[in-house]
């Protein structure tokens, strides 16, 4: 099986460092002129197994297609290439909700390609991690069981553990969800309210996180597995997370820089959107997307959280 990976960020171009244990990758992207060391993951030099291409139409003629792509990018390179992507497997990467349509990855991967096997590859990891060849676990969802056992197979490496599950929508949401309640704990964080504070998140994010996969038709136990709960539990708790960093200088009232991408901030106002239109109470991820939007200062979102009624949990 021949695989390749569109799109070289940090992570893209780590998977194809981890992939290029299996035999060769051919890794796409727009600007190749970095040559074998990628400056955004530094102190990484591309393996020889790994074939570095501009070449779109080229490299799309793999049989995987692994599309490491921002969740707000996709979009947009379907509308542009999918008649391009032949391959039999496509597997998504991105960790978000689509704004304009409010859909998962896999949702605009299917209508584009419908010709095409769709999985999601996701869960607890940092690009970093990976490209330094760390033990690291993903959830590898796929709807077809053959084609999620063969991919399964393939994509796995001595370092790369992947389990295999049939809910798309529970892996996807899972991995999209936790970075909005991932900004949430770096505002926490950041605005000094403390550790407690951040684990009261932390788990009534879980809560609504799952409230909202449940109603969309996803499973609660995939949810309790590596695309959620494992996910959640790194990216609240660790400074490697652009969404937790970004939640961090919000609640410290410092700047951000502008060119890195935070998937939880726009997930954030899909989920305001789905949550209200599924009847789906979600207080965290509300407060998220106002503070992203500059509609509600960190001492109104936190007089807010701490003065709901009283409940039982």
């Amino acid at each position: 099986m021949s695989v390749a990976i569109l799109g070289a960020g940090a992570f893209g171009t780590a998977l194809a460092v981890a992939l290029s244990a299996n035999g060769p990758v051919t890794l796409w992207a727009r600007d190749t002129g970095w040559g074998r060391a990628n400056p955004r993951l530094p102190g990484v030099t591309l393996p020889d197994a790994i074939r570095l291409t501009d070449d779109l139409p080229d490299a799309a003629r793999a049989d995987t297609l692994l599309l490491a792509l921002p969740a707000q990018a996709l979009g947009g390179f379907l509308a542009d290439h999918a008649a391009r992507l032949d391959a039999r497997h496509l597997v998504s990467t991105a960790k978000g909700i689509d704004l304009s349509k409010l859909t998962g990855p896999s949702t605009l991967l299917a209508e584009a390609c419908p010709r095409a096997t769709v999985a999601v590859l996701t869960g607890p990891s940092f690009a970093a991690d990976i490209a330094r060849g760390l033990p690291t676990a993903l959830t590898l969802a796929c709807a077809d069981p053959e084609a999620g056992r063969a991919l399964q197979h393939d994509l796995s490496t001595p370092v790369l553990r992947l389990y295999r599950t049939t809910d798309v929508t529970g892996a996807e949401l899972g991995g999209a969800l936790k970075n909005v309640i991932a900004i949430a704990a770096g505002v926490a964080i950041g605005a000094g309210l403390g550790d407690s504070a951040r684990a009261a998140i932390v788990t009534r994010g879980f809560a609504e996180m799952t409230r909202l996969a449940a109603r969309l038709g996803a499973r609660p136990e995939t949810l309790a597995g590596l695309s959620g709960l494992g996910d959640l539990t790194l990216t609240c708790t660790s400074v490697q997370s652009r969404n937790f960093r970004y939640g961090q200088a919000l609640g410290a009232r410092q700047p951000f820089d502008a060119a890195t991408t935070v998937e939880g901030a726009a997930t954030a106002r899909a989920v305001a959107v789905l949550s209200r239109r599924m009847g789906c109470d979600m207080p965290i991820a509300a407060m998220v997307a106002r503070l992203t939007d500059n509609s509600m200062t960190v001492d109104d979102a936190a007089q807010q959280l701490m003065t709901r009624p009283l409940k039982e949990e």
